[in-house]
């Protein structure tokens, strides 16, 4: 019975060995391409195609997403202040949470431009390409905030002027108190009749 196991063990070991290696025969890789493809082995995956800018029109151009994120957030901060102002919360709380994304993408991008100035100074052209890269997801997100920014939308006024608030009474309803009508001694409540003999 052992023996049995042991054989058929074997047998399965190397018919996974015999697969291993068609693919290997076929790819030229002992993982087969589809398992290249998983872990990481180049593939036949074509990239977008960069622009190859210059490193110092890379600083250029950084320096001006970084004003421009500037004067974003100054915009926005004058609507935050405008909101405030009139006293529209729902509003003033749109405006913030785009002013606070807009504070955090602008510190990164000043941060990045360091990064990116020193990869120039070094003419490490692939780090300042990715720092570059980087650079224009930061604009792009804030281009993207300043428009939602603009969307916020504040409290609907649902009236216009003063609430004034009037009661009609029915002429129809009687004008007695209840608490003075006093005891009527006259009226006497009887129990009801029970309808069946258990209760």
């Amino acid at each position: 019975m052992r023996l049995n196991k042991f054989k058929w063990s074997l047998a399965a070991g190397a018919l996974t060995l015999s697969v291993f290696g068609v693919a290997a025969a076929r790819t030229g890789s002992l993982l087969g391409a589809p398992a290249m493809r998983l872990f990481g082995a180049p593939a036949d995956i074509q990239a977008p195609r960069e622009l190859d800018i210059p490193q110092d029109q890379q600083l250029a151009i950084g320096h001006q997403i970084s004003m421009r994120m500037d004067q974003a957030a100054m915009t926005v901060r004058g609507q935050l202040e405008a909101a405030r102002a009139a006293k529209d919360v729902v509003k003033a709380l749109c405006l913030n949470d785009k002013l606070s994304q807009i504070d955090v993408a602008s510190r990164s991008t000043k941060d990045r431009m360091v990064v990116l100035q020193g990869a120039v100074d070094s003419k490490d052209k692939d780090r300042s390409k990715h720092e570059f890269m980087i650079l224009g997801v930061l604009r792009e997100r804030v281009e993207q905030l300043v428009k939602e920014a603009n969307q916020c939308i504040g409290e609907e006024t649902g009236f216009i002027g003063d609430s004034h608030v009037s009661m009609e009474v029915d002429p129809s309803i009687p004008d007695n108190d209840p608490s003075k009508l006093g005891n009527d001694t006259d009226i006497i409540s009887e129990p009801p009749v029970s309808s069946s003999p258990t209760m």
